[in-house]
This record gives structure tokens, C-alpha cells and sequence, in this order.
């Protein structure tokens, strides 16, 4: 039987990227299916594509950035606390939340365009508004992911 060992190593080595994708993922989920009931409650109203497009991606921001800033919170809580003295690093945690406002801000530009784009152009083939904003969330997903990944390693977020 294999060892988990080199995955432990993994997982200490890599632990604040592994925290901050799966809090994005868990965010994500959550405004993937609320982008989806936007722009299909939206569709009931009213036939503007872009405007379709707009909606869905607020609703899905109405839940997303909640749920992340909670889930981030409860991992982090303890986080900048120097493990010797147990008192907390102010510096750390100023220059940590700047990284992190970079490589989100960054990212979420990113996703924006590329969300409503794409959830425009699978309006005029015709799909339904749910399915639209589906398809354009998993897309805009991609580009978010990688580029937020990319720019937090870049800016040293994601080293402690």
C-alpha cells in the first residue's frame, strides 16, 4: 500500500495555497448557483442580454465574496500570530492582506470581462439564461483561478 506520506509534505508545504483555493472553490460553488438563478429570474422580466449578463454576475458576487471573506476569516483568525511568543504580527498580516487585495482585485477584473462576455455571447446562441451563465462562469472560473494563483505566488502571498 502506498504511503500519504509525500502527501503530508505536500499539504504542509503548500498549506496556505491549499486553504485559499478551497475557500475560493466553497465561494465559488455558492455564486455559481446563485449567478444562475439571477440571470434566469432576470430572463423572466426582461430580454436585454447585457443586462442579463450584469445581473448574473452581481448575484453571483452577492454570495461569492461573503462566503469567502467568512470562510478566509476562520482560517486565518490565528494565523499571523507569531508561534514563539503568541502575540500577534502586525507588519505580517498588513503586508499579507495587501498581497491578497492585489491578487484578488487582479483577478476578479479578469473575471468580470471575461464573464460577461462570454455569458453575452452564449446568450445570442440561443442557450438559456441559467445555462449561460453556467457555461460563462466556469470559463471566467479557469482564468480566475490560474491568475490568482499565479499573481499570489508572485507577490509572496502564499509564503509564511
Amino acid at each position: 500500500m502506498a504511503s500519504i506520506e509525500p502527501l503530508g509534505k505536500f499539504l504542509n508545504k503548500y498549506r496556505d495555497m491549499v486553504l485559499f483555493n478551497r475557500n475560493l472553490i466553497i465561494s465559488g460553488a455558492a455564486g455559481y448557483f446563485s449567478g444562475a438563478l439571477g440571470a434566469q429570474l432576470y430572463s423572466l422580466y426582461d430580454n436585454n442580454m447585457i443586462v442579463n449578463a450584469i445581473v448574473a454576475l452581481l448575484s453571483e458576487y452577492c454570495v461569492d465574496i461573503p462566503f469567502f471573506a467568512i470562510t478566509f476569516y476562520i482560517d486565518n483568525k490565528y494565523g499571523h500570530h507569531d508561534p514563539i511568543t503568541g502575540k500577534k504580527n502586525p507588519a505580517f498580516s498588513k503586508q499579507n492582506i495587501k498581497n491578497l487585495v492585489i491578487a484578488i482585485s487582479v483577478s476578479e477584473a479578469f473575471y468580470a470581462v471575461t464573464k460577461i462576455f462570454s455569458h453575452y455571447q452564449f446568450l445570442h446562441y440561443t442557450m438559456q439564461p441559467y445555462q449561460a451563465a453556467m457555461a460563462s462562469s466556469l470559463i471566467a472560473w479557469i482564468v480566475f483561478i490560474v491568475l490568482v494563483n499565479v499573481i499570489g505566488k508572485r507577490s509572496s502571498y502564499f509564503t509564511r
